[in-house]
């Protein structure tokens, strides 16, 4: 994403946030987040889209975020802001260990694409201490533009499910590949610095980036892993099955740090050359 004023922050191990007045499973959270937008935005709501995990068949209450888009047909008064953040907050709070990823966008910018993709507003765990320590602030700034809707459109196109509104297809246009591509890639261009301290995720998103540029295919951290275990050489499958095992719910794995590091040099490098 791109603002001037919208830094990440870390979330901490555990979970964050208001004290939740009492947990929700999915669906209900789901349901419930559906309910309070049709509250917030009225006749301005377009439709809410669920991606990620949740869709892709790997979902994990302990590892992973609810990920959902919602679509509006004009931008978003302060004051709207102001009571969806309220909102995405209470119920984050009452979700999954890391909580809601959302964003809002504009019905024009899904069709025709637009890339960089603009966003009204967005939200996650990782900007949560943010949000709290200025609310005002942060409903005024947190818009801009977001290259990371590329990809999280196109798996809305493929295996998305609507929870309210439009068919998919109506209100999503197609993401040219390149645009996809690019977005993937910036997720992992750094992959060789950083796999040290997030292995588990680079190890798992290079194969998927890998999968989508050498054979086209839009999979999940999982999928790619697996996907991974047929197509690299046999030395980097400790890594992958490691990998595997800590995103299905095992311990953290203390992992080899040079084979990861070599692994993510040869990801990129084999990425770089078909993209």
């Amino acid at each position: 994403m791109e603002n001037e004023n919208k830094s990440a922050i870390p979330a901490e191990t555990g979970r964050i946030g208001p004290e939740p007045c009492s947990m929700l499973d999915t669906e209900t959270l789901l349901d419930e987040f559906v309910r309070r937008s049709k509250t917030v935005l009225k006749d301005g709501l377009e439709g809410v889209y669920l991606h990620g995990s949740s869709v892709m068949g790997c979902f994990n209450p302990q590892k992973s975020d609810i990920d959902v888009i919602t679509v509006i047909s004009e931008p978003m008064a302060l004051n709207a802001k102001r009571e969806f953040m309220r909102m995405v907050v209470d119920l984050s709070a009452r979700g999954p260990k890391k909580g809601i990823e959302m964003s809002v966008v504009l019905r024009r910018v899904c069709s025709p694409f637009v890339y960089p993709t603009p966003y009204e507003l967005h939200f996650s765990v990782g900007h949560l201490d943010r949000y709290m320590r200025d609310p005002e602030d942060y409903v005024r700034s947190m818009n801009g533009v977001d290259w990371d809707l590329a990809a999280h459109f196109t798996i809305i196109r493929a295996r998305g499910r609507r929870l309210f509104g439009a068919p998919i297809e109506e209100v999503f246009g197609e993401v040219p590949k390149e645009d996809y591509m690019d977005s993937i890639w910036r997720d992992i261009s750094d992959a060789e610095e950083d796999i040290a301290q997030d292995t588990m995720y680079l190890t798992l998103n290079l194969a998927r980036v890998l999968a989508f540029g050498e054979e086209g295919l839009v999979l999940s951290k999982k999928e790619g892993g697996e996907w991974a275990l047929n197509a690299l050489p046999k030395e980097y499958l400790p890594l992958l099955k490691e990998a595997l095992r800590e995103y299905a719910g095992g311990a953290d794995i203390a992992y080899d740090a040079e084979l990861a590091k070599a692994y993510a040099r040869y990801m990129l490098e084999r990425i770089g050359g078909g993209k």
